[in-house]
């Protein structure tokens, strides 16, 4: 209706032109109303076009923003008079030099109402981008930034097949793609520009509806998939793979609680409420009386004094997991191995050391479920005192990094059919 009578007015207006001029102007009269006739056919392509004028138009240089179009819509009666109006700038407007506007100023392209957006730069474009997607990441606050880290991780346990993340094939991708970007799900680089000398810059952007969609159905289906993980019988429940179950859990509820607040950001509108779901400690504690429950055999071959058994032990106790005999069903088995190395010019004894294990299953014909190797070089004056210093670093090297690696294998196993 209002299309109607914006048409009808400037209708009106040609035909006052053509009855206004003089009887000698032909020319004039003629030039007038077609001018007029223009200009009404111009602001009905501007209506239909989000308020933007054709390129060329005789209306095209105050324009209507598309804010100012929107609200003719809504309200007819308060057309904006043309000299109120601001210029609106295309999406692709850059400067006299080449540059998009987003570059300096993103939300001057994707507004705030539809897109949270950020700018990053690097000295090619893979930097660029993932400068970007960091920086998108800090708008959230340094609460959802903290957090990242637990995101990789479920991202990563997706992209392995630990986790199906969703029957949707869209939200399973975009959850491998943030893994790769090491970027929030959803993050998408909108574009990327070269300054023709030598830096890149990339806008990174999240459209505020479409992720509000895809975290609350990627939410309700991570809640599934944790109670699918512990439906378990009591028999499975005290085994690491009743163990990795609620570690598995953990990183699924972690990240839940990082997409719920990224919907708060957003304008959720889903009714999840972050201060409602369960936090991921809770199925840790869960995992550790399981592992007060599971004993761990450790046998080790070349052993001095018992000294790499212990630090084996030493770290599955930190774990939890207690001290098992020759009945264990689960049982660690390694091999120390020190021999000398010599080297040129070199007035010092060297001893290389190699520590071979493997975490086996006998319920699985003793499958091996994790191999750990640690390895290197120590040297002294004498034979006996740099063999020493070897078992000394291979006992350090254990208690480091073997608990760690052995939690990260646990926390992705892949859940075995029950």
């Amino acid at each position: 209706m209002f299309k109607v009578i914006v048409f009808l007015l400037a209708s009106c207006l040609a035909l006052s032109f053509s009855g206004c001029a003089g009887s000698g102007a032909a020319e004039q009269k003629r030039s007038a109303a077609d001018e007029a006739a223009e200009a009404a056919a111009a602001a009905l392509a501007a209506l239909d076009n989000g308020g933007v004028y054709p390129s060329g138009s005789p209306a095209a240089g105050p324009g209507l923003s598309s804010q100012a179009a929107a609200a003719q819509v809504e309200n007819p009666g308060s057309f904006p008079e043309a000299a109120q109006v601001p210029q609106l700038q295309p999406q692709s407007a850059r400067d006299a030099g080449g540059k998009p506007a987003w570059v300096d100023a993103p939300d001057s392209v994707y507004s705030k109402q539809r897109y949270v957006a950020a700018v990053g730069f690097g000295s090619d474009r893979r930097q660029a981008e993932r400068n970007a997607l960091a920086n998108l990441t800090g708008v959230f606050g340094q609460s959802i930034q903290a957090e990242m880290k637990t995101v990789n991780s479920y991202s990563e346990a997706v992209r392995t097949g630990a986790i199906q993340a969703a029957e949707n094939n869209t939200v399973q991708n975009a959850i491998t793609t943030s893994a790769a970007m090491d970027s929030l799900v959803g993050a998408e680089i909108a574009d990327v520009w070269f300054d023709s000398r030598s830096t890149y810059y990339a806008a990174a952007v999240m459209e505020k509806a479409k992720t509000s969609v895809l975290y609350a159905d990627l939410i309700r289906s991570n809640e599934r998939i944790i109670a699918d993980l512990l439906d378990m019988s009591a028999d499975e429940r005290n085994t690491l793979n009743g163990y990795s179950r609620c570690l598995l859990s953990a990183t699924i509820a972690d990240a839940d609680r990082v997409y719920a607040n990224v919907l708060t950001y957003v304008g959720n509108t889903s009714g999840i409420n972050p201060g409602e779901m369960k936090k991921g400690e809770e199925y840790r504690l869960q995992a550790a009386e399981i592992a007060r429950n599971i004993p761990i055999a450790v046998r080790v071959n070349g052993d001095r004094s018992d000294r790499i058994k212990a630090a084996f032990s030493g770290a599955l106790s930190r774990l939890g997991f207690r001290s098992g005999g020759g009945s264990s069903r689960y049982v660690l088995e390694a091999q120390l191995t020190l021999t000398p190395a010599e080297l040129p010019n070199q007035q010092n004894r060297f001893v290389r050391y190699l520590v071979d294990a493997e975490l086996k299953d006998s319920a699985g014909e003793y499958a091996v479920l994790l191999p750990y190797s640690a390895s290197g070089r120590e040297g002294h004056l004498n034979q006996p005192e740099a063999e020493e210093r070897a078992v000394r670093a291979a006992e350090r090297k254990i208690s480091d990094e073997f608990g760690a690696s052995l939690q990260d294998y646990l926390s992705t196993l892949l859940p075995g059919k029950k």
